[in-house]
């Protein structure tokens, strides 16, 4: 298979090896792996470097209402059953862990909160009623929390991204501009302070500067739902309606896509949602709406070979727009944090 020659090797427990030759054992095992590792790569089968050690933060809605962490072969470690209709979607568009372990979410479309792992809120915010909104036609599909303890959040329809402190006093705000741009979905903050916020209509990523000028945008013509800054510069977008993942240089030329099915595989792409970047180097992208046949979240290569999926059908559903993958810091954390409330 692939040239790949396997050596078969009669197990030997453990109990039986002298004590002295332990350190023996696990260094030669060590090594196997590596050339196992090695040999795939070489042999051309893809495979992603932290996989095994990751756990994944999903919240869904459209009848599943949930927020949970997994496994990275979908375990659930810990859920929490949120409000939500029994068809359709409220909230659950973005989601965050903090570094206290807490999360950020909403599971309507106008109030934030921070929950704990033990499940008590402990702060929110709701964009229906505070700071001038009361009355008015306003709906949040992103936040983030900033090192400051700033809690910002775009509020669709006003058309503006506020900055609140922890009291929920209004800190700063920064407009959206006129027509489809007062209505996003996701917004990031990018390295430089400035914000990339996707408009579904007319379709737009635009980077907005401290004051709301924008000093760069993609028109990429679909209801668009996500978009990141890529560590070379380019911006990664999930075009949601478009069933494409595509990325533009700042001078907008297309560098990289795959549209509608993953080449070599069976995957079809569905509304397609949130993006991360990992440190290899590889795209993890949500792949909301695209049916039971198809896994709710990917990890791609540049040359487009999947190399794990997020496929949990029974836990998600179809309405898996929003999700974190968690690095090794991360995920050592709210293991610690879970292995405490147990006790």
């Amino acid at each position: 298979m692939n040239g790949i020659q396997f050596l078969y090797v009669e197990a030997i427990p453990i109990s039986h090896i002298p004590l002295h030759r332990h350190l023996e054992v696990v260094s030669t095992m060590k090594s196997i792996a590596t050339i196992v590792f090695a040999a795939c790569i070489v042999s051309g089968l893809a495979v992603s470097a932290d996989a095994d050690d990751r756990l994944v933060l999903v919240g869904a809605s459209y009848g599943n209402n949930v927020l949970a962490i997994c496994e990275s072969d979908g375990t659930v470690l810990w859920k929490h059953n949120t409000a939500g209709p029994q068809k359709g979607h409220t909230g659950h568009h973005d989601v965050h862990l903090l570094p206290s372990g807490n999360i950020l979410f909403h599971d309507s479309w106008t109030k934030t909160q921070e929950i704990t792992l033990g499940k008590e809120v402990v702060w929110e915010y709701d964009s229906a009623t505070m700071n001038g909104n009361e009355g008015k036609n306003v709906d949040v599909h992103a936040f983030d929390r900033l090192s400051n303890g700033e809690t910002v959040i775009v509020e669709s329809n006003v058309g503006r991204i506020i900055h609140v402190d922890k009291d929920g006093k209004l800190v700063k705000q920064v407009p959206l501009g006129e027509g489809g741009r007062k209505r996003t979905r996701l917004m990031r903050i990018l390295d430089n302070g400035h914000y990339l916020a996707c408009a579904e209509n007319p379709g737009v990523v635009s980077e907005y500067d401290a004051d709301g000028k924008v000093v760069w945008e993609y028109e990429i013509g679909t209801r668009v739902f996500g978009a990141i800054r890529l560590k070379n510069g380019n911006t990664m977008i999930c075009s949601g309606s478009g069933n494409s993942v595509v990325e533009v240089t700042p001078e907008k030329q297309v560098v990289w896509e795959i549209a509608k099915t993953i080449p070599d595989s069976e995957i079809s792409l569905g509304w397609m949602t949130a993006l991360q970047e990992l440190p290899n180097g590889n795209i993890v992208a949500g792949n909301c709406h695209a049916g039971e046949d198809n896994p709710q979240i990917f990890e791609i290569t540049k040359d487009k070979k999947v190399v794990w999926e997020f496929d949990e059908w029974d836990l998600v559903g179809n309405g898996l727009a929003c999700w974190q993958i968690l690095d090794a810091k991360q995920s050592a954390m709210v293991r610690k944090q879970l292995a405490a409330l147990k006790n």
